[in-house]
Parts: C-alpha cells; sequence; structure tokens
C-alpha cells in the first residue's frame, strides 16, 4: 500500500509540475526593457496582439519588440502569404527565429502579418460580419406617435473578393395616420486587384420613399474603388462609377437616365476600443441633366453595451435637387437605435 500511495502521489505531482508548465505564459520584452507576459493570439497592421492579465486585450507595435518567447506553436503568415507551421515563436534582434528540422531560419519580424490565420485569410471561405438594429418610440397623449426605424448591415469578406449587402428604413405614424414610410437596399460586389488598395465591383440599389413620390428608384453599374487608409483610428474608402437609373413616381413622371455615382466610408475607433465614428455617403449626377444630384449622407457614433449589443446615435441627410414639385430638396432624420453586431 505505502509503495501504492508513493506512485500515486509523484504521478500527481507530475501532472501538476506538467499543468504548470502549459500553463506558462508568453514573454515579451520590449526595447525600453518592459517585459509583458500574456498570450500571444495574433498579428495584425505590424502590431503584435496580446491577451494578458492585468489589462486584457494589447497590441505592441512590431517595431518596438526587442524579444518574444510563446510556449506554443503557431501558424505564421508571411507578407508574401507565405504560411509556416512553426514551433513556439522565438524574436531575437527584431528576427523571428524557427526551428526547421534541427535547423535555425530567420525571417524579418516586420514581414508577419498573421498569427493563427483564419481559414478565410488563407483563400478559403469568407469571413462574415453584420449588424442588425431598430428603434423603437412611442408617444400617448395629445398626440399618438409610433416610430420605427431599421437597419441591417452584411458584409462577406474573401482574400480576393467581398459581398455586402445593407437595408435601412423608416415607418412613422401619428393619431393613426402614416406619416413616413421609406426604405433603401443595396446589394454589391467588390473584387480586390492582387498587392493594390484598387478594386472593381458593380452594385444594385433600390429606393422607395412614399411622401417624397418615389415609388421605387432602381439603379445598376460598375465603379472603381480604393481603398485609402486601413488603419482602426481611421479607415476610409472612396468609389467613383456609373450607373443607369430608373425611377418610378407615384404621381410625377416616371424617368430614367445615365448618371454618374460616388460612395465614402470612413469609420473610426479613435475614441475607444469598442466605439466607432462613422461617416458614408452615396451620391448619384443625372448626367442628361446636370442640375439633378441625389446625395444620401449618413453619420454617427456607435459605442458597446453589453457582449455584442452596441447603442449609436446618427444623423442622415437627403438632399435631392431634383426632387418633384411640393417636396423638400433636403431631409433630415435624427436617430438612436440598438442593435447586435456579429
Amino acid at each position: 500500500m505505502t509503495a501504492l500511495r508513493s506512485a500515486l502521489l509523484g504521478t500527481v505531482c507530475s501532472l501538476l509540475l506538467a499543468g504548470n508548465a502549459a500553463a506558462a505564459p508568453d514573454r515579451i520584452t520590449l526595447k525600453n526593457g518592459s517585459t509583458i507576459l500574456g498570450t500571444v493570439t495574433d498579428a495584425e497592421g505590424g502590431k503584435v496582439v496580446v491577451e494578458t492579465d492585468f489589462a486584457g486585450t494589447i497590441k505592441i507595435a512590431q517595431d518596438q519588440i526587442e524579444d518574444l518567447r510563446t510556449e506554443t506553436p503557431m501558424s505564421l503568415q508571411l507578407a508574401d502569404g507565405t504560411v509556416l507551421e512553426s514551433s513556439p515563436i522565438r524574436v531575437e534582434n527584431e528576427q523571428l527565429v524557427l526551428d526547421a528540422l534541427g535547423e535555425e531560419e530567420t525571417y524579418a519580424l516586420s514581414d508577419l502579418v498573421r498569427v493563427n490565420p483564419e481559414p478565410w485569410e488563407l483563400g478559403d471561405g469568407y469571413h462574415w460580419t453584420g449588424l442588425a438594429s431598430a428603434g423603437l418610440s412611442m408617444e400617448q397623449g395629445n398626440t399618438d406617435t409610433r416610430e420605427l426605424d431599421y437597419k441591417v448591415e452584411s458584409t462577406w469578406t474573401g482574400l480576393l473578393d467581398r459581398y455586402s449587402f445593407n437595408l435601412i428604413g423608416e415607418y412613422d405614424e401619428a393619431n393613426g395616420e402614416k406619416n413616413a414610410e421609406n426604405w433603401i437596399a443595396r446589394g454589391k460586389y467588390d473584387r480586390f486587384l492582387e498587392d493594390s488598395p484598387w478594386y472593381w465591383g458593380g452594385n444594385l440599389s433600390f429606393e422607395h420613399d412614399e411622401f417624397a413620390d418615389t415609388e421605387l428608384r432602381t439603379y445598376l453599374g460598375p465603379y472603381l474603388g480604393r481603398k485609402i487608409f486601413t488603419e482602426p483610428v481611421f479607415t476610409l474608402e472612396a468609389e467613383g462609377g456609373v450607373s443607369y437609373v430608373w425611377e418610378n413616381f407615384f404621381v410625377a413622371e416616371d424617368n430614367d437616365y445615365p448618371a454618374a455615382t460616388w460612395s465614402l466610408n470612413a469609420s473610426s475607433n479613435y475614441l475607444g476600443e469598442g466605439t466607432r465614428l462613422y461617416f458614408n455617403q452615396t451620391g448619384l449626377w443625372d448626367l442628361s441633366n446636370t442640375a439633378d444630384v441625389l446625395i444620401n449622407t449618413t453619420a454617427g457614433l456607435s459605442f458597446p453595451l453589453l457582449l455584442n449589443i452596441e447603442g449609436a446615435a446618427e444623423v442622415i441627410w437627403k438632399y435631392d435637387t431634383g426632387a418633384v414639385e411640393g417636396v423638400e430638396e433636403l431631409d433630415q432624420t435624427y436617430r438612436f437605435r440598438i442593435g447586435y453586431r456579429w
């Protein structure tokens, strides 16, 4: 029994020691002499992402790293697309040092673009992100009002291309009478040019606004786009193209025409991780009547509430110099909404 007890005790001690060894944190030494303990989870935009116990997720500029050692094997993606199935990472003198069949191989740390890349980052499938949100308000008393605003965004991003869809709309009633019903639905396809910030694409858009006499406005056409800034602190994409437009009105005479189009999409997390300042604008310029311009603009701020639930406050401007008689050229809407982002 004594021998059996000793054997069991030895086994337990061995397991505890193994567990402690497995739990040993990754170690990063910076050029200023600071040491950070945590778990390296990614590399992105010239920064190494580390999960820590004391500060959550932090990002460290790769050019500030003096020494880095991880405890678990990782897949590494380099700037030229090469994927290295490596042993634990070791960084010395701004060089990745990897053991390959007993021999050391070195790579510039600045060439590291991703740690443990997801399949879509290697060209297999798509990364799906999106947002579904709504704002509802009701007032009863001297005036009974009901207002519903909704917004849906969905994007599928691959290594070579991107699909996106968005829907935004509003439905309002006052004293049982409808006084607003409008929506815009847009689908897009982007094809990225290899090793370039440029891309080309096509878009199909539908718009309905009963109280602006628009039964359905449809436009379809190609465009050329460019990713101008890509850092989270400021992203900006701009697109310009041509489309053909068909307009069906409830009262006014139907119309169709060629148009120049543009799109601007900007965002920033300057106010903090999880927050997003954003600005989106689309425009149509009637090439058969150059005095007619239609511009839809949204500016807002979204912020995290709980888990993936976010709140947002935004202003929407619709400016239409070709508005039918009796309809204001500028329409302005203020919205607060709550939604789920994934």
